[in-house]
């Protein structure tokens, strides 16, 4: 998008709001330049819809008319003190008015996390200084060329083969290779770009810009911020290396679905190949800073607490190097679906060409012919195949399914997200939370509150400077800066919630997806039991701070001011509806779900849609209800099983 400059200015002055410096160390946002990358950022969003309303939105935030709607009895925003600018962010934060709340959110978010990526001239930047962390290390001019060839369009491209698969992810990669491996000719088409080793190392900007999908970047309510890969490789190239095989209650409840296979041999042997394909194990999870504070409090109240298994190899440190897992393995030590899946599909004549965005699967007299893609230049590309397998990720699966015609009812529902909170411990010790094994402790302390399966899990994360404002309130700009320069003596504790119920898909006019999504009332109680115990997990640790992400601001310092208690109450009453607390969908599933019935699902228990037999989806969207665990090893063993069956109807 390019802002005009009365554009220009309103983010300007609403950015410098969240992110005004300090006059001394730390630069404000337009001093800084990053509401540059804001328009960069927001400008890559593919629902002009919501390009549409941004600048609607700043094109009126000066006006007196929005004066009089953020009750500044119609003064321009530019006449306003700081200080008034800044109790009129808050006032659309703390508002009873959700789409209030929600703006409030959008633009935080926007303006903290370009502020904190946003390196300054010297390619540094003062925050990082501060607290010592030290920014993007740069590639490194070891690594190996690239070991996959691509093809990259630049004309209109017609192609054939026997199988098209859509996504290059953990399911798109692991159907290519069975489906290689077994003689047939398969085409991969992604819509992101080839990255290997040696373009990693560049920081969190050059990964969000290039590694991370463009959008939707939230569920339309505002109630969860929406993280996915999309590059060759999909989300196993930014994965955390968590790898966890489904839990056997929950392989029951999807035989329970109708898909029986999930509780027997063939899924069970699926798993095994797919943990010993990615090299699976624990000899690479000692303790972090991050996690000796969840094993400590865990421990000292006598709270489960265990090991977690990764996909990674002996070149993995699990420690400086490991921290930056999020944005991509310069070391080549994550067993990522391109050093896994893809490069056995390659070994057995599988092509890639990236750069290609399905926009439809070609329907004929009930079969699928092949898919049409665009290029980002708009250059078109048709593959003719003899079945198309659909692994485009949980929100832009269905969305191809609506594109292409097909009208199952339950395509598009039954949305799961493992709503993601986190609650903050700050302490006396240096954490240094962007080193150290990505995740190296588990409690499921808390995994059953309801006696069917459903709760909540406590893990920890890396933070760095820009993605760790996700889970972040703003009460001002004194109050946040503070919570800023303490970074790198503070912890964020993940609560991710099993949720039971769901959301959806849709499409737009322009055939663009729409996650809609609201917490319900039975996974709001576990969200709160999560974040309550969270707390009790840092205070038995020795934070001598403890605050929420809800936008409230809940807080207390353990001995000294306030109670778990009274932490407790204020968490309730602060909410955790749309705007209230600060939550991301890391884990997005069951929108094109299988069952055994069209009525109940949207695939079969083939993969195959109710549609067109010869479209089987094989990716988290097969789901039938959460995994409550990283769902990498379960997506990559559906497709596996997937991609089985379909060979087998091929030959």
């Amino acid at each position: 998008m390019e802002p005009t400059a009365q554009q220009r200015a309103a983010l300007g002055m609403i950015c410098n709001t969240f992110t005004p410096g300090n006059g001394a160390t730390l630069p404000s946002a337009t001093e800084l330049g990053s509401v540059e990358t804001v328009f960069e950022i927001l400008g890559r969003n593919p629902r002009a819809a919501e390009g549409k309303q941004l600048t609607t939105l700043l094109d009126l935030w000066d006006s007196r008319a929005l004066g009089l709607l953020f009750g500044n009895r119609g003064r321009r925003y530019s006449t306003l003190t700081a200080e008034q600018r800044e109790q009129t962010l808050l006032r659309l934060g703390d508002s009873r008015i959700p789409l209030k709340r929600t703006l409030f959110q959008a633009l935080k978010q926007a303006a903290l996390l370009s502020y904190n990526v946003t390196p300054d001239a010297t390619g540094g930047h003062p925050l990082w200084k501060a607290i010592g962390y030290p920014g993007p290390p740069g590639t490194l001019t070891s690594a190996p060329a690239p070991a996959l060839s691509v093809l990259r369009p630049t004309e209109a491209t017609t192609l054939s083969c026997d199988v098209v698969i859509v996504g290059s992810g953990a399911g798109g990669g692991t159907a290519a290779a069975v489906l290689a491996e077994s003689g047939l000719d398969v085409i991969v088409l992604e819509r992101g770009n080839y990255y290997d080793d040696r373009d990693f190392g560049r920081g969190e900007l050059d990964a969000l810009l290039n590694l991370y999908a463009p959008g939707p970047p939230a569920t339309s309510e505002g109630q969860l911020t929406l993280v996915a890969g999309t590059c060759l490789g999909g989300g196993t190239v930014v994965n955390w290396s968590t790898a966890l095989p489904t839990p056997d209650e929950v392989r029951a409840e999807w035989a329970g679905l109708g898909v029986s296979q999930f509780a027997g041999a063939e899924y069970g042997d699926a798993l095994d190949a797919v943990l010993a394909r990615l090299g699976v194990n624990d000899r690479h999870s000692p303790l972090s800073a991050r996690d000796s504070v969840l094993e400590r409090g865990a421990t000292a109240l006598g709270w489960d607490i265990g090991s977690l298994t990764r996909n990674v190899s002996d070149a993995c440190d699990a420690g400086v190097e490991c921290g930056r897992c999020p944005y991509g393995c310069r070391v080549g030590a994550k067993q990522s679906v391109t050093k896994t899946w893809l490069a056995d599909a390659a070994e057995h004549g599988a092509h890639f060409v990236v750069d290609a965005n399905v926009r439809r699967v070609n329907v004929n007299n009930g079969r699928a012919e092949g898919v049409s893609a665009v290029t980002a230049a708009g250059m078109p590309i048709e593959v003719r195949a003899r079945a198309v397998v659909v692994a485009a990720g949980a929100v832009q699966t269905p969305a191809l399914l609506r594109r292409s015609g097909l009208d199952n009812k339950n395509i598009g529902k039954y949305l799961r997200l493992h709503p993601a909170a986190a609650v903050f411990g700050v302490f006396d010790e240096q954490i240094r939370p962007w080193e150290g094994g990505m995740q190296a402790r588990i409690s499921r302390q808390h995994h059953d509150l309801d006696g069917h399966g459903y709760g909540v899990i406590y893990e920890t994360g890396p933070i760095h400077p820009g993605m760790g404002v996700g889970f972040m309130n703003w009460r001002g700009a004194a109050a946040y800066r503070t919570n800023q320069l303490e970074l790198d003596r503070s912890l964020a504790l993940g609560v991710i919630t099993r949720d039971r119920d769901h959301g959806n898909v849709r499409v737009d006019r322009d055939g663009e997806p729409v996650v809609s999504y609201r917490l319900s009332d039975h996974d709001r109680r576990h969200l709160h039991t999560g974040i309550t115990g969270a707390a009790e997990i840092l205070e038995a640790a020795g934070a001598r701070r403890i605050y929420s992400g809800q936008q409230a601001g809940p807080a207390y310092e353990p001995g000294r001011t306030g109670s778990h208690a009274e932490f407790a109450a204020a968490c309730a009453a602060a909410g955790y509806g749309p705007g209230q607390c600060a939550m991301g969908a890391l884990h997005i599933m069951g929108s094109a779900r299988m069952g055994g019935s069209p009525q109940t699902s949207a695939t079969d228990p083939d993969g195959a849609t109710w549609d067109v037999g010869n479209i089987v989806v094989a990716d988290a969207s097969c789901f039938p209800t959460a995994s409550g665990v990283n769902p990498m090893v379960s997506i990559e063993a559906i497709a596996y099983m997937n991609a089985k069956r379909l060979a087998a109807r091929l030959h």
